[in-house]
């Protein structure tokens, strides 16, 4: 082969070799592309699945399926209606914390209410109040039931007068906000602390649940010690209106 045939093959190869690497480097440049493409389609995905875990749990959270007879509708948990003419759903159940005092209360509600009444030791001598009160037990609501309608026979009513009298301070068994585990009554050194309660316990979620003017609703006389934990959003409505929790849902409903 001439000298000239081999300088064009060399010249021929080097171009060849030239045009290779550039193919390669295309070939990188594409494929980094289309997996820095996928992978962010692949994190997308990941990012929705998560916020579906997410809002899957934070509706299992706030939302309680209502068990009563004749209901087929999930409700908030913290808006749970329970009194005179609606008991405790058939399939309740409940996960408790203890708070400082040795009662204790359904978890859910606990740091809340800690910080609430963290934030009342100013009106009540530098005390932290005492929740004497929380969760009850079936039996322990019928126990005090039972007391307090003793109390009243004692006292000279009739059967049916003690049963009234007892109704407007406890509960029927199976009808007692207590035994959700998200109603509290709440003891004061000092009375202001009641006060203080009134006016700030919105902030936190709870609710005066029964004030002196709305016993004709409720059914129960003016209790300052019990609060009701119904969510910040409701429980500030409630307050600027002026409304009770029956008032609330049967608004709402």
């Amino acid at each position: 082969m001439g000298q000239r045939n081999r300088k064009h093959i060399r010249k021929n190869g080097s171009h060849l070799h030239f045009l290779t690497g550039i193919l390669f480097m295309l070939m990188v440049s594409a494929g980094s592309f289309w997996w820095g493409v996928l992978g962010n389609f692949a994190k997308e995905d990941k990012n929705r699945a998560m916020e579906e875990v997410h809002t899957g749990t934070k509706q299992e959270t706030e939302e309680y399926y209502d068990g009563r007879e004749g209901a087929d509708t999930l409700e908030q948990w913290n808006l749970i209606l329970v009194n005179h003419e609606n008991p405790i759903p058939d399939n309740y159940s409940v996960n408790l914390v203890e708070v400082e005092g040795g009662e204790r209360v359904d978890e859910r509600i606990y740091e809340p209410l800690m910080e609430m009444l963290e934030d009342a030791r100013g009106v009540n001598w530098g005390a932290l109040p005492v929740v004497v009160s929380g969760y009850r037990t079936q039996e322990k609501q019928q126990s005090l039931y039972d007391d307090k309608i003793a109390k009243y026979k004692k006292d000279g009513y009739s059967d049916s007068e003690a049963l009234e009298m007892a109704r407007q301070w406890v509960a029927q068994p199976g009808y007692s906000e207590h035994q959700l585990g998200f109603a509290v009554d709440i003891n004061g050194a000092a009375y202001d602390v009641y006060l203080w309660l009134q006016e700030n316990s919105y902030k936190y979620g709870f609710i005066f649940r029964y004030p002196g003017n709305k016993t004709d609703i409720t059914k129960v006389a003016e209790e300052v010690w019990h609060y009701r934990y119904v969510g910040v959003n409701a429980a500030k409505e409630m307050y600027e209106r002026g409304i009770c929790l029956e008032e609330y849902l049967g608004e709402e409903s």
